[in-house]
């Protein structure tokens, strides 16, 4: 079982979107989707759920193309910000109404995690805040039980305390009743040590496409007084550079030398500096000569 995108692009008026993007996204992984503002992520998953068609490729879940295509569809849902239920429908009426639409819709489960989050069953989906609209989104996306589960940035407008129950409740569904998600957003230090494959995005293209394990055993950060570390790194694949005052800190792809100069310190890099740092790398590149 697994989601294959075929060399799948999309252009808005001037601005390419996707560009000849290929993925395979196999089961039993949690996937991070990461880029900057306009990397082409939601178009990318609006396109995997049919809600936007490629200008060329296909993407193909099991096997069978998605394009108007029910049963491969129903194996999909997705967490955006859209509404797609009527403006006059209350919360447990919506909850109803997905179970026709899913099979395998736990409405117990449902209504079980609307109290945990403290979500309201008689309110207006439409009347709800921008916070509790998301709850109510997780909440479907955490009871539907469809094979593949796509969130969008899942946690926008929430408090602290309900961005860590929404991880807590995933990490726990996925534990009992493995199956595929991407996770796609910008709070990355959040998600590290959930997502165990991560795919990093920009200007709709692909940066980066491995486990989160091998991203990080392959890149290092070094610090000390900017002479020595300018001669440590003088034949070393560079991601990003920064000095303050007589000190620097350089980001590197490739693993430390086990005989590191004394003085130098080597410190382990976040996915989230590890992001940071390609993206300033990829800027380094377009820059004209």
């Amino acid at each position: 079982m697994s989601i294959e995108l075929q060399s799948i692009s999309k252009r808005f008026g001037s601005t390419q979107a996707l560009d000849q993007v290929s993925l395979t996204l196999e089961e039993g992984h949690i996937y991070g989707l990461l880029g900057n503002n306009g990397a082409g992520k939601t178009t990318l998953l609006s396109i995997l759920t049919d809600r936007l068609r490629p200008d060329f490729g296909q993407v193909l879940v099991d096997g069978q193309p998605v394009k108007n295509n029910d049963e491969a569809l129903g194996k999909l849902f997705l967490v955006g910000e859209q509404n797609f239920f009527p403006e006059d429908m209350k919360v447990k009426r919506a909850f109803e109404t997905a179970a026709s639409f899913y099979p395998d819709f736990d409405l117990e489960q449902a209504h079980k995690l609307a109290k945990e989050f403290g979500l309201p069953l008689k309110k207006k989906i439409t009347s709800l805040s921008t916070g509790y609209a998301s709850i109510f989104r997780l909440v479907l996306g955490l009871s539907v039980n469809t094979p593949y589960i796509l969130f969008d940035e899942p946690v926008l407008g929430l408090d602290a305390q309900h961005r860590d129950l929404f991880y807590r409740l995933l990490i726990e569904k996925y534990s009992q009743e493995p199956c595929t998600v991407i996770i796609s957003t910008h709070l990355i230090s959040e998600v590290e040590n959930i997502v165990d494959h991560t795919i990093i995005l920009r200007d709709g293209r692909i940066l980066r496409d491995a486990p989160t394990e091998e991203l990080m055993e392959n890149t290092y950060a070094v610090s000390g007084p900017a002479g020595m570390v300018d001669r440590y790194t003088e034949d070393k694949t560079i991601l990003s550079s920064h000095s303050l005052g007589g000190l620097k800190t350089v980001s590197i792809q490739g693993q430390p030398e086990s005989d590191l100069p004394l003085g130098l310190e080597v410190s382990r890099m976040s996915l989230q500096d590890y992001f940071i740092s390609l993206q300033e790398a990829a800027e380094r590149e377009e820059e004209p000569a």
